[in-house]
Order: structure tokens, then sequence, then C-alpha cells
């Protein structure tokens, strides 16, 4: 006689040493779901050398759904061993929920090696309405957004009272007191976020005599893409090489929001428009500077997700509307700078509820 599973939910991640963004997502999804339903949660650490085939069956037979949030770590690190894991979970007949948070910005060689997981699950949890269209016009695989399911994405990382000081920081608030306004841009650094944008702005900035310096707290993701090469060309042909910094990995959020704190205004020129997934865009708001970024290619993209349209509402992100010209976001950035830096209310607690109670429909009974 077969015994009832343990547990809710299997979470696959690469452990705590494992320092990302999508680990962190996994870990905080967890522990939330855990506190709205103690016991209901378990993990299962996949890396080179942890997650055996036996370990990957047994763990799979402990809970009725498995959770992946692919990748579980950087592209080309850990790709195998959580396919494995989906491919016995399905063997076993456990649910499969699969969190996927963009398709069409991806290389194509990284769509390849998600599609398998596509195909394993029954439920596919996205962030964006936009992100859910791509999939559906993937001429090879579209018919899997049939599976999608929208939830309301947080930041993964929590503004803190006590900051910590740095020599970027020093820098920074050096620049600040010699006149000049410091651009942010916070998160990795891939071509999907258009980096180069921002340059093309505080050049404009600067021929108009601000002379900014734009900090991009984040580094730049090793790929297949050559993106930290064309950002230097770039900045090096604009004639601001020496005005733009580019923090690396930043080990703390106290040192983060210590950044933050000399950041004048953040800006985020994207291509696809700003959409409800992406999350450096609300972990920026939490500083209380202003956050330009360019508006929405969807109608409906913040249906799902009321905290991250009320931010909009209420001008703490600043829309520009897509298409528009560099001298538009500077006039924009120009505008921010002249008024008041305000700390609006965020219940981040608030915001992993959300999307905690939206996983837990998927999980299953």
């Amino acid at each position: 006689m077969t015994s009832e599973p343990e547990y809710q939910a299997l979470f696959l991640g690469a452990g705590p040493q494992m320092q990302c963004g999508v680990g962190q997502f996994t870990r905080l999804l967890c522990q939330t779901i855990e506190k709205l339903d103690p016991g209901s949660c378990t993990a299962l650490t996949l890396t080179r050398s942890e997650g055996s085939v036996a370990d990957v069956w047994r763990a799979t037979g402990l809970a009725r759904s498995v959770v992946c949030n692919f990748p579980l770590v950087a592209w080309k690190r850990v790709i195998f061993r959580p396919l494995l894991a989906l491919a016995i979970a399905r063997l076993r007949r456990r649910r499969v929920v699969l969190i996927q948070h963009e398709w069409a910005g991806l290389h194509w060689l990284r769509r390849i090696t998600y599609l398998p997981a596509l195909l394993l699950a029954d439920t596919i949890i996205m962030f964006s309405p936009l992100v859910r269209h791509e999939l559906a016009n993937d001429p090879l695989i579209g018919w899997t957004a049939q599976k999608c399911v929208l939830a309301p994405l947080p930041p993964n990382i929590e503004a803190s009272a006590a900051i910590a000081d740095s020599k970027l920081r020093q820098r920074l608030a050096a620049a600040r007191r010699d006149g000049r306004p410091v651009i942010g841009h916070f998160g990795s650094i891939y071509p999907s976020k258009q980096p180069n944008a921002l340059l093309d702005i505080c050049a404009v900035l600067k021929r108009r005599g601000l002379k900014p310096l734009t900090v991009y707290i984040g580094s730049f993701i090793r790929g297949v893409d050559k993106v930290e090469e064309e950002f230097y060309t770039r900045a090096n042909e604009l004639g601001i090489i020496d005005d733009v910094v580019v923090s690396g990995y930043v080990a703390s959020n106290h040192e983060v929001f210590g950044l933050f704190s000399e950041i004048d205004a953040f800006c985020y020129p994207l291509e696809e428009g700003v959409t409800a997934r992406r999350s450096s865009v609300l972990t920026s708001v939490q500083s209380g500077r202003p956050v330009i970024v360019t508006g929405p290619a969807e109608a409906d993209e913040f249906d799902h997700h009321p905290r991250f349209k009320e931010l909009i509402d209420r001008g703490a992100i600043v829309l520009v509307a897509r298409g528009s010209s560099d001298d538009v976001y500077a006039d924009r950035i120009m505008s921010a700078l002249k008024g008041p830096s305000v700390q609006p209310p965020f219940d981040f607690d608030g915001w992993w509820l959300d999307v905690a109670q939206a996983a837990r429909e998927q999980l299953g009974s």
C-alpha cells in the first residue's frame, strides 16, 4: 500500500551557497508558503555534486508537487539535474509546477534547454502577460502557454533601516557633493535590459552640462553574448567611459541600500517596456528615489498585479512612452531631480504573501 506524501510541495534549489536572484526567489517563496502552512514544504538541493538519482527519487516521493524555478542557477552550471528531477516527478505521478520568468528575451540556446521543462510541467507560473504572449507566439512550443497562470512578482530584496558604507558609496557621495547627479541602474546586466540605452541618455545629460555619474549596481551575466565588451565599447564611443561605474556583485542588502542612498534617480529604458516581472524596478522603488522606466507594451500588463500598478499610479514609477527619444528620457530625469525624495510605504511581506498564495493555488491538494 502506498503511503500519502508527507509534504504538499518539494522545491528544487541550488542551496544557500548559490547567490543569485533565481535562487533567492525560490528560497523566499518556499519560506513564505511554509509560514502560511507550516510543515507543507521541503527542499532538495541540486548542484554539480549534490542530488543523485536516488536522492531525487526519494525526495519526489515525499511531496504531492515538485516546484522548479528554472534555471536553478546561472545557465550552463546546473541544467540536467533539475530536468531529471522533473521527469522523475512525472514518472511518479507528482504534479510539476514550473516557474518561468522570461522567454523571448532569452538567448535561443537557453530556450532550447528550457523546452523539456515546459513539456514536463503541469502548470507554468509566469509574472507578465507579455512573456506569456511571447511563449504563445513561439512556433515550436507556443501551445504550452495554455498551461500558464499569472502571479504577482515581489522584489527579492527588502530595504533595511541600517545601511553599509563602501568605497563606491563614498565615491557616489563625493560626486553628489561636487554637484553631479548620480543616475542608477540596479540588477544583473544582460542584453534584454538594454544597458547601453542608458549610456546614450546619460551622454545627452552630459551634453546638457549636468555631468552625471552613471552607476550600474550589479554585474554582467556571463553567456554567449558580448554584452560587457559592447557596453564598454559604447561608453568609450560616447566619451563617457570615465563617467560610468559598474559595481560588480554586491554581497549584502545593507550595502545595496547604502549605494541606493546616494542615487538621485534610477532609469530603465527598456525596448519591450516595463513588465510586471521587473523585480529590479521594484527593488529600486524602495529607495524612495524616482524610477524612470519605459511604459508597458501590453495594456493589461499589471491587471493581475495591483501593488505594482499602485506604484505607477502614485508616481513612484514614472513611465516614458515607448519609442521616445533619448532627449525625452533626459527631460524626465531632469524633472525628477528637481522633486523631493520621498520614501513610499512598502509592505514587503504583503508582496510575498500575494505570490505565495497564488503559487499555493497551483500545488494541488
